[in-house]
């Protein structure tokens, strides 16, 4: 999938904005014709650079683009607005976004001649077409057109939807305020979507309540509709819609020049849509040039020489200071990488402890606390413990506590929150449900059943999604939920890990033993050398997930390593009340050294990430059950061994793929920024461009 390094400034002018915006306009004007006035003309023909025989005759494909001031108000209300609030004066604000217009007007006409140079069969009919959107759409094909109107119509519904949100909350309706953290890429669609019909036409279309733009005829838009939506809610939004735009002059309020009822033939609407085709003629171009320069990457060994490179920086710096190797730790994402790791033989950690258990490392933490009764309980002992000083007391009282705890499903923010989340699977889509069928209810509905290859939305980071809630779920008549969570012991705990695990990756992985130290001695946590704890009797239970382990593909969605982390994340998710721990990448950071965690979790984490990826231990702390897994071990020296770019460079989610993803990310954001530049220093010139200040001096003057 190709990522958009350089695409047109965000033209559509405020439609985002506008669903959210009310009151009086933001920008007073005279009237519909000083909107109309034109405030720049740039035309790249004039350059000299069209003096080229090679150039010279696409001069008559490139006219002037006229900008006028009806644009540069939009542009303000979408994105200019913002400025002022962070402390920026109009005149710098408008200066900037005018300047910014000239330059998007520039790249299309420059862009416009390159792709023309590219497809010579459409010059003809491009220099003869009148009309600004149909002379575009000749250098787009039906997928690229198709996606434009998509980007249009789906940013209309959105404003209206968030205008309808509104109306139907007080009509009708429980809305909830709770939350809770989300996965990564929740309702993200892929770059390049659009719903289609057999025949490969756009099946998407605007619901505003008026005429033809009923919800029975806008195609696919009737999946997103909002709960409780009817005709007269809409039209009551699409009314406080079109009241945003006419407060502004971006449609005709005064007369009757305009239809508002029939939105594609609003002229506000015609503008926008020329704007996502420009969008699409910029992209296209750029994704032309951006395919010739990866092309180059691929060849003499570029990437390997950028991997030594890197190799080599991290060398150095991390074999001198392990503060930086624990810093890098701790920003380790898919596009910021660990090639070399440090020795750690001879760390504090082993030599306190004696043990060849501390490696670097990275751990999930699912937290299962002590209730608020269980806390306050806590809280006495630790005091009649600081009085006495008696460890093993305040160990066999907090132990005693532990075992009472009992945990639920913490998703109910997921039904009764901001959002509702959830959904009853159709038939035949297979799930968990621990064997009782009355747990039916899952998340994510659009992620989790429309994400294969084609489809509409991005597949959730490392989380597989088809763990059920674990309790009844009853919906009430105000459309909210009465939710009775199963409650889990520490050991029920571990069987819905296991089970749940086993279930995702497809086989009996999981096994584990309980620690008889936990239940055998009774000095919870002394040693014989009164002076020294033992850390190693808060282990509860310690155990392994099965399978080859590759670090290569930490992130490849099609190996046992990956599906066994997705299943343990949904895991947290639903469980952990360590919210700092979620949508993290995978996990915190463990250092060979000593931590800021607490003593027990920090050496149930050590003792763990020593034996592992896959690993995982449940131990004992005042905050409640820690149950710790670990995704991903750093052994000393280089990270990656038997690299296979030519193989892997484009399988999703092996090392090579995301590393190459990376370079193309910042080399290719470099490449195109310095065509991007080159482009605007040959063709944004005072031969090439006129700026009418006094028709928007009014505008810089507002700050007087």
């Amino acid at each position: 999938m190709k990522k958009k390094t350089i695409a047109a400034i965000a033209l559509t002018s405020c439609l985002a904005l506008s669903a959210t915006l009310t009151g009086c306009s933001l920008v007073s004007t005279n009237n519909k014709l000083d909107m109309e006035q034109v405030i720049a003309d740039v035309d790249i023909s004039k350059s000299d650079k069209f003096d080229t025989a090679e150039l010279e005759i696409y001069k008559s494909a490139v006219s002037s683009s006229q900008i006028i001031k009806r644009e540069l108000i939009s542009y303000f209300l979408n994105v200019g607005y913002s400025y002022i609030q962070n402390g920026s004066s109009y005149e710098e604000t408008f200066n900037m976004l005018v300047d910014a217009l000239v330059d998007n007007a520039v790249l299309v006409q420059y862009s416009t001649v390159e792709l023309l140079k590219a497809n010579p069969s459409v010059f003809y009919d491009f220099t003869k077409e009148t009309d600004e959107a149909k002379k575009y759409e000749l250098l787009l094909d039906k997928d690229e057109i198709n996606l434009a109107t998509y980007k249009l119509y789906s940013s209309i519904n959105s404003a209206i939807d968030n205008f309808e949100k509104n109306v139907i909350d007080e009509e009708d309706g429980y809305k909830g305020t709770a939350k809770r953290t989300t996965p990564t890429n929740l309702n993200t669609e892929q770059d390049d979507y659009y719903p289609s019909d057999e025949n490969g036409n756009l099946n998407y279309g605007i619901y505003t309540g008026y005429g033809d733009y009923t919800l029975a005829e806008s195609g696919a838009y009737q999946d997103d509709a909002l709960e409780g939506t009817t005709r007269a809610t809409r039209i009551k939004a699409y009314n406080s819609f079109l009241n945003n735009l006419r407060r502004n002059n971006l449609v005709d309020g005064e007369n009757e020049a305009e239809n508002l009822t029939d939105i594609l033939k609003l002229n506000y609407i015609r503008v926008e849509y020329v704007s996502q085709l420009e969008s699409r003629i910029i992209n296209k171009y750029y994704d032309i040039y951006e395919e010739e320069q990866e092309n180059k990457l691929l060849t003499d060994n570029y990437i390997e020489n950028v991997y030594n490179e890197v190799l080599a920086s991290q060398t150095e710096n991390y074999s001198k200071s392990v503060s930086s190797f624990d810093s890098a730790m701790s920003s380790m994402s898919s596009s910021s990488f660990i090639l070399y790791s440090p020795e750690t033989d001879d760390s504090d950690w082993n030599i306190e402890y004696g043990e060849k258990f501390a490696k670097f490392g990275f751990i999930y933490n699912i937290l299962l606390p002590f209730s608020s009764r269980q806390s306050i309980q806590l809280n006495a002992l630790k005091s009649i413990q600081s009085a006495d000083g008696d460890d093993n007391y305040y160990f066999a009282e907090r132990n005693k506590l532990l075992k009472s705890i009992k945990t639920e499903d913490q998703r109910s923010a997921w039904f009764n929150g901001e959002e509702d989340y959830s959904f009853k699977p159709e038939e035949g889509f297979e799930y968990y449900n621990g064997g009782k069928d009355y747990r039916s209810y899952l998340f994510f509905e659009d992620n989790l059943t429309d994400s294969e290859e084609g489809g509409r939305y991005k597949k959730l980071q490392a989380y597989d999604g088809r763990y059920s809630f674990n309790g009844r779920v009853i919906e009430n008549e105000d459309e909210s939920y009465t939710l009775i969570p199963n409650k889990l012991d520490i050991d029920g705990m571990l069987d819905e890990f296991s089970d749940y695990v086993n279930y995702v990756v497809g086989s009996d992985v999981v096994e584990y033993k309980k620690t008889a130290g936990y239940y055998d001695v009774e000095k919870f946590g002394k040693t014989d050398n009164e002076d020294e704890i033992d850390y190693s009797k808060f282990i509860y239970a310690e155990g392994k997930v099965k399978f080859n382990f590759d670090n290569k593909n930490l992130m490849n969605p099609d190996t046992d390593q990956y599906k066994a982390m997705s299943a343990v994340n949904e895991l947290q998710f639903a469980y952990t009340t360590d919210t700092s721990v979620l949508s993290n990448y995978i996990g915190y950071s463990v250092t060979a050294y000593d931590t800021s965690y607490i003593k027990e979790f920090e050496y149930a984490a050590k003792k763990a990430v020593g034996e592992g990826v896959g690993s995982f231990s449940v131990c004992a702390g005042d905050y409640g059950w820690h149950l710790i897994y670990v995704t991903n071990v750093f052994d000393a020296g280089e990270t990656y061994k038997n690299l296979d770019w030519i193989n892997n460079v484009k399988v999703e989610g092996t090392f090579e793929n995301l590393f190459f993803e990376w370079i193309k990310g910042n080399d290719l954001s470099d490449i195109s920024t310095t065509q991007r530049t080159k482009i605007l220093k040959d063709f944004n010139k005072d031969t090439t461009v006129t700026k009418y200040q006094k028709r928007y001096q009014d505008l810089l003057d507002l700050d007087k």
